[in-house]
């Protein structure tokens, strides 16, 4: 039978390596706030890694005129979605964005932080106490 060490020693460095990437991995999932994971998994593949939608289909979040003026009704555009028309930076856009329903108010409530946070933007961070209200007020809406 053939010596299996020097086999080891081949796979020895190929395995550091592979530990190696999986920390980083894990070191750059944890450096990531609620609200980042979450636009992530939700949001950015319209919206995109860097808030600036797509092209005249989607709208852009970072530097928006239009976030800026909507921030009462963020909580129910997150979780219901938008059907109709709006323009953003004088930019006409008509696309449904669909609801995220099972999102929790904690949730939105990151989601809409970190946007505001974001590319540029300087909005005021919104209360868990305030996300709830607004998606009281637009169940008795009828949205």
């Amino acid at each position: 039978m053939k010596n299996s060490k020097p086999r080891l020693l081949y796979l020895f460095p190929f395995l550091v390596l592979i530990f190696i990437i999986g920390v980083l991995m894990v070191i750059r999932k944890g450096n990531r706030s609620p609200g980042q994971y979450l636009y992530e998994t939700r949001c950015q593949n319209c919206h995109q890694e860097d808030g600036s939608g797509l092209k005249a289909l989607i709208p852009p979040l970072a530097g928006s005129d239009w976030l800026m003026k909507n921030q009462d009704t963020l909580p129910c555009i997150i979780r219901h979605g938008l059907n109709g028309p709006l323009t953003v930076n004088g930019v006409y856009y008509n696309e449904v964005m669909p609801a995220n329903e099972k999102l929790s108010p904690g949730q939105i409530m990151n989601i809409i932080n970190y946007i505001n946070r974001s590319w540029g933007n300087d909005y005021e961070k919104i209360r868990l106490r305030e996300v709830k209200e607004r998606l009281e007020k637009c169940a008795h809406e009828g949205r």
